[in-house]
């Protein structure tokens, strides 16, 4: 008789993540997830699991999985021998194409430069900012997160495992006000004051520090600071712009104008989006090999931008949002032990802040084990992130999931 080790098949999904863990650092995982493909708001595994996505992987799949005009763009460029090129070395039509989706949804009188990634796109800003005021301090907020690479690492403050021995530019943080009656909601004015500084930077709602959502107040000051010693203001959209809140762009809820603009993920690539009087005079200072490069990718974000706007997917945003923070604000007063303390958000970007790290960290495995895909954000939070298509239908499918595991956990 064969020993009973031999009878056990290890999964694919476990295969798959000894091999990772072998071969590659093992980065910011949060549970054995192998994806193999997905449909509208459903993600599969490679061993056959079928997942309710309240993540739209970080924002990055505002349309959910297999949408037909996303899968039509894939089927008619896997027929193209050149889907990616030397995009700011060689013109391409997608690239002046998804230029104009863009700018379309975009303040007037704007240009784009595109790139890789959010990170990147922030390093751009950072940049053009810098060529028009000089290498002075930049002004960012407690819990930012504006990228990894080294420059906008500078201005990211969520986690310290993230900034740990490196080295920053000169900067100066302020505290990132969520009520307008917050003693330090005028620290801008005297920050600014006080010293000559390249740039304000900040999201208005940070999805990484903890989906924590600007007082209006709080932006309305950076805007007046802004304009008062015409310093430019830089609004990280990477992860709440492009539908996310209900509107094209989060610093919309505040009736604000923004000098810069960074975005991705959703966009499917990085852009700085940017006041034309901030456009250097010389060919050569923005360029990267890959950005405005991937062809496919910048068709598909042009998509995406058609799709959002001819489905009304904005207004979705709106309305699913509100479904959904209604009813979470419900579960939570209905939890007895307590172990949600707040329920915060705009359109489909929304935070559930736990009273420990622990009770969030079990909460988002159990949810896993529910066939619910949630992920962690700031010290005690998830964040839920559906795609910009979902119906109540799945809202409530998932909704039902969380009051389901809160109330087997009490």
């Amino acid at each position: 008789m064969r020993n009973a080790a031999h009878k056990y098949n290890k999964s694919m999904t476990l295969q798959v993540i000894e091999k990772f863990k072998r071969l590659t650092y093992c980065s910011t995982y949060t549970y054995p997830l192998v994806i193999k493909d997905g449909h509208e708001c459903f993600i599969n595994d490679v061993d056959g699991n079928e997942f309710l996505d309240f993540t739209s992987n970080i924002g990055s799949c505002p349309l959910g999985y297999s949408h037909p005009y996303i899968m039509e763009a894939l089927n008619e460029f896997s027929k193209i021998g050149m889907h990616k090129i030397a995009g700011q070395d060689f013109y391409c039509e997608e690239h002046a194409r998804i230029a104009e989706q863009l700018l379309s949804i975009s303040s007037k009188n704007m240009k784009a430069f595109f790139i890789n990634s959010g990170a990147e796109a922030v390093e751009n800003a950072i940049k053009l900012a810098y060529r028009s005021r000089g290498p002075l301090p930049g002004i960012s907020c407690i819990n930012a997160f504006h990228g990894r690479t080294l420059g906008a690492l500078t201005f990211t403050y969520s986690k310290d495992v993230q900034k740990s021995n490196f080295p920053e530019f000169p900067v100066k943080r302020i505290k990132f006000c969520t009520k307008d009656d917050d003693p330090e909601i005028d620290t801008i004015q005297n920050v600014i004051n006080k010293n000559k500084v390249a740039f304000i930077m900040c999201e208005a709602i940070q999805g990484e520090g903890g989906m924590n959502v600007a007082s209006n107040k709080f932006m309305k000051n950076l805007e007046k600071c802004a304009v008062q010693y015409q310093v430019p203001l830089i609004l990280d959209e990477v992860q709440c712009g492009m539908g996310r809140t209900g509107k094209w762009w989060a610093y919309q809820h505040y009736g604000i104008k923004p000098n810069l603009i960074t975005v991705a993920k959703a966009l499917q690539v990085g852009a700085v989006v940017f006041e034309r009087r901030y456009e250097p005079n010389e060919q050569g200072v923005l360029s990267s090999t890959w950005g405005g490069g991937s062809r496919i990718d910048m068709e598909i974000g042009c998509r995406i931008i058609e799709t959002i706007s001819k489905k009304h997917l904005l207004l979705n945003s709106e309305t699913m949002g509100n479904k959904v923070l209604k009813r979470l604000k419900e579960i939570a007063e209905h939890d007895s032990y307590k172990q949600i303390c707040d329920v915060r958000g705009i359109g489909l970007m929304i935070g559930v802040e736990f009273t420990s790290r622990i009770n969030r960290d079990r909460f988002v495995k159990d949810l896993f084990k529910q066939k619910l895909l949630v992920l962690p954000s700031g010290k005690c939070s998830i964040r839920i992130m559906p795609p910009l298509i979902i119906e109540e239908q799945q809202v409530n499918q998932g909704l039902d999931t969380i009051e389901f595991v809160l109330n087997k956990k009490n």
